[in-house]
């Protein structure tokens, strides 16, 4: 806990000192939820229905500041770092998507919500499917953002993907390898992933490549991926005995990414899908389009019974 609590000290005066990702409005809170064997860093503000906006990975929480900044206007707007990234706890294990669901449903537990939408990004995807699974009478909408789900509709055809080579990347060499290289291994994502590389800018590079050096977090991050098949078994045995999820469920794939293999995916996982797309992006939608991802998600959450 201590060294958590220094790593919070450190990291936040660095990032006050130079520039960074867009901020959230000054009326959100921060608080640090212990459960389930971790202590997830959560960003809180606005009034009214909770929405849980869920990250992935080469980014945290911060990512979602300017769609926070819309929603807080009619909900309670609730934005957690995940496990191990950002400024949550860095625990040795729990990375399946099942415990990391269990973690969100702690930080709901806490902050006395029985249900809220969830609006998740890449690995976010998988901890909101796990959590929509096991707690469907908790998500009132879900929206998922231009990743797969393991084990649910063409898994098996996106993993032969040379692109995603990096879901096997792990262990402790290549841990060795990348200490002290965040920035160089995170940049070829921002920049492969990406319609245009430069609208992923420099200070947010800055920012996330400092978060990614804290200790622990190049392992937790690889752990995320490492976990994917026994989330694929998990997503497979839980659409087998109960069918697909129920709620109303917006996809949505960046135009220069998964554009409508997103719907393709859901509509494997869910039987109420409507699809979006975010035109000229590519996968990191909230740097390189988020008025358009803004609006869609927004739209979908306020016009949606």
């Amino acid at each position: 806990m201590l060294r958590h609590l220094l790593a919070l000290t450190l990291i936040a005066a660095t990032t006050n000192a130079t520039a960074q990702v867009p901020p959230y409005p000054g009326s959100f809170y921060t608080q640090e939820i212990a459960t389930n064997g971790a202590t997830i860093h959560t960003r809180i503000g606005g009034k009214g229905p909770a929405v849980v906006l869920l990250h992935g990975y080469g980014e945290t929480g911060d990512m979602w500041s300017p769609l926070a900044a819309e929603l807080m206007h009619d909900h309670l707007v609730i934005v957690p770092d995940l496990r191990g990234l950002g400024l949550s706890s860095k625990p040795k294990s729990g990375f399946d998507k099942k415990s990391q669901a269990e973690d969100i449903a702690g930080v709901l537990d806490r902050l006395g919500i029985t249900e809220a939408d969830l609006v998740t990004h890449d690995i976010g995807n998988m901890v909101g499917f796990a959590f929509a699974m096991k707690y469907s009478d908790r998500v009132r909408r879900f929206v998922l953002i231009d990743a797969p789900v393991p084990g649910v509709g063409p898994w098996e055809e996106i993993l032969d993907n040379p692109l995603l080579w990096h879901f096997r990347f792990g262990g402790p060499d290549m841990e060795r390898l990348v200490k002290g290289r965040e920035r160089i291994y995170l940049d070829r994502f921002w920049n492969e992933f990406s319609a245009d590389p430069k609208r992923f800018d420099e200070a947010s590079r800055r920012h996330y490549a400092r978060l990614y050096a804290l200790p622990g977090a190049m392992h937790s991050g690889f752990e995320q991926f490492h976990a994917f098949d026994q989330d694929a078994i998990d997503n497979r045995a839980w659409l087998a005995a109960n069918g697909k999820l129920k709620m109303p469920v917006l996809a949505i794939g960046g135009e220069k990414s998964f554009y409508h293999t997103m719907a393709v995916v859901m509509r494997a996982g869910a039987s109420d899908v409507t699809e979006g797309v975010v035109p000229g992006s590519g996968h990191w939608i909230m740097e390189e389009n988020p008025a358009a991802t803004v609006k869609l998600v927004s739209d979908f959450l306020r016009k949606t019974p």
